[in-house]
């Protein structure tokens, strides 16, 4: 007996977080530490050319015109902006807070002690969590339409989906511990940025004809959120490299490679 239309969207979103995460895990999980530096350069390539290879494309094929997609583009870019500024200025207030509190306890003679962390990378990992969560969304929309159209059509776009999901995947696991997470707090908050390919999957289930006409929208806010990691967070850190450039030069030209020769699948 065949499972009910919903549940097998509902299972493929659930499965194609859970294997693409879990293949990105077991790559950057079993690099030893000193190699994370590289997989910066890698991520990078990564993020530009999927956003400017595969999601803005993908955004003008399917309606929108340029004079829709770039002033979108542009104000999700300000937007990342402000909640990375947002993220970045809470973070330091509560740090001057817990300063104050202990400043009758001892007398701190670093001056800069109340503002080194006010460059952390909390604005960065929440840009490109907020991003993957978008693109997780729209990926759920897609396995719910192919299902609409058969059955078999849904399983083979999740098996695609999963394919180029595992690099992108990976490259996140490599920003957030490269900002200091913890193996199971890169892979909890990844996790959860995977369900909202359930939500994408529920949502386009049963909105379909709407839902088709927000994925354009929604690719191109995706989009907005990896440029500005890899422009304002991931490449400034590479400018200061100055060791094994060459190397660092290969990867990021990898990482566009991935993209630009690997993802067979298209929305």
């Amino acid at each position: 007996m065949a499972l009910p239309l919903l549940l097998q969207i509902i299972l493929a979103c659930l499965l194609g977080g859970v294997l693409s995460i879990a293949a990105a895990a077991l790559i950057m999980f079993g690099l030893p530490r000193k190699w994370l530096a590289f997989t910066i350069s890698f991520s990078t390539g990564l993020l530009l050319a999927m956003a400017m290879l595969h999601l803005l494309p993908e955004a003008l094929e399917m309606g929108l015109t340029p004079h829709e997609v770039f002033p979108l583009l542009l104000a999700g870019i300000l937007g990342f902006f402000a909640l990375e500024k947002f993220a970045i200025w809470r973070h330091s207030h509560h740090d001057a807070t817990e300063t104050d509190a202990h400043q009758g306890d001892h007398q701190c003679t670093d001056h800069t002690h109340a503002h080194h962390h006010t460059h952390g990378p909390q604005g960065e990992t929440l840009s490109i969590l907020v991003g993957d969560s978008f693109h997780n969304f729209t990926d759920g929309l897609l396995i719910a339409a192919a299902f609409l159209a058969d059955p078999a059509l849904g399983w083979t776009t999740t098996l695609a989906i999963i394919a180029h999901e595992v690099p992108q995947e990976a490259g996140d696991f490599a920003i957030l511990l490269s900002a200091g997470w913890k193996r199971g707090r890169a892979l909890f908050w990844n996790g959860i940025s995977s369900l909202m390919a359930i939500a994408g999957g529920v949502v386009g289930y049963l909105a379909l004809d709407n839902a088709r006409n927000w994925i354009p929208f929604i690719i191109t806010i995706a989009a907005s959120s990896f440029l500005y990691v890899a422009i304002a967070d991931l490449m400034p850190r590479l400018k200061r490299e100055t060791t094994s450039v060459g190397w660092h030069s290969v990867l990021l030209a990898a990482g566009i490679a991935v993209i630009a020769f690997g993802t067979g699948h298209s929305h």
